[in-house]
């Protein structure tokens, strides 16, 4: 395998952003290599329940044409859901009235209405017909796509960018960015998942109740995934049994065929949260280009191909 002198640009950090990253500057031709710390399928990525929404994520302007851009992709590639991972799938967003949906949106999301009593028992909210990623068959087919393109792919972790010996880096790391770069104002947001066999249900709903819990479920190919949860400064990853069976029971709340479901899986992902994403040019030593695209919290995903896009001009700039 190559080194970093064999690249016009190195991309750091592996998960949905550093993937589409690379695959927007190799597809330009650039010469792209990646290295990530974790494998693709163990990233904070992986984890992702993956519906597309703008989610704990700022600056707003920016968040509205970076994910509308990346709408736009997706769109695309639902055309290949068993290829690509993206399926465009129907379902409610709760405690959403409609004229609270800003124009960006409604402007795009062709069928956006009401969700009737039926859809939506627990109160007002919006039906919408959004992508749904499946991770598992997404982040390898970017990787595939990086490879198809000529870009690499390392499984190497960066303590200090003064290691780096490429002329331009892009800094995808998320949550390691806190450590990396240094930037305290990097901090987890634990999300608790518990995969089920799926019962029959194939919309999505996502829920909020009075204290500001959030409530979802998802169905992937073969199961459905249920959520969650948003603690702040959070660190641990072993699922907390007790918190399981709180996420069981209030999907179940929802949907009641949920709470004889099988469990299949218990998974923890921290969300990389800042206040507001980084994507911006810094210099390093000897003349060296740094480009910063993190802190997409839970929202990477939605945000991914517009914020890509962005980086790899910079980078190349």
């Amino acid at each position: 395998m190559g080194t970093e002198a064999d690249c016009d640009v190195l991309v750091i950090g592996g998960g949905v952003v550093g993937l589409t990253t690379a695959v927007v500057l190799a597809e330009r031709g650039v010469r792209v290599r990646l290295w990530t710390r974790d494998p693709v399928e163990r990233t904070t990525s992986a984890v992702a329940g993956a519906l597309w929404w703008p989610y704990r994520i700022e600056p707003v302007t920016a968040v509205r044409a970076w994910a509308l851009r990346s709408l736009e992709v997706y769109e695309e590639l639902a055309a290949r859901p068993g290829t690509t991972g993206v399926r465009m799938v129907e379902g409610v967003l709760g405690e959403t009235p409609l004229d609270e949906v800003g124009a960006w949106a409604a402007a795009r999301l062709p069928g956006l209405r009401g969700a009737t009593a039926e859809e939506y028992p627990a109160g007002s909210g919006v039906w919408a017909r959004l992508p749904l990623i499946d991770m598992s068959t997404h982040l390898p087919w970017l990787r595939q796509r990086l490879l198809a393109a000529g870009g690499a792919v390392e499984t190497r972790a960066v303590a200090d960018f003064a290691e780096v010996g490429a002329p331009v880096v892009v800094n995808c790391t998320g949550l390691a960015a806190r450590d990396l770069v240094p930037d305290p104002s990097v901090r987890p947001v634990r999300g608790q998942l518990v995969v089920v066999e799926n019962p029959g249900i194939d919309t999505w709903t996502v829920s909020t109740d009075a204290d500001g819990a959030t409530t979802y479920f998802f169905p992937q190919p073969g199961r459905l995934v249920l959520g969650g949860t948003a603690e702040e400064d959070a660190w641990s990853l072993e699922p907390d049994p007790a918190v399981a069976g709180e996420i069981v029971r209030r999907c179940a709340a929802l949907r009641p065929e949920i709470a004889g479901a099988r469990v299949l899986e218990h998974r923890v992902g921290l969300r990389p949260a800042r206040d507001t994403v980084r994507l911006e040019r810094a210099p390093l030593a000897g003349g060296r280009l740094l480009v910063h695209n993190y802190g997409h919290g839970g929202a990477g995903v939605t945000v991914a191909w517009g914020c890509a896009e962005e980086a790899a001009g910079l980078a190349a700039g």
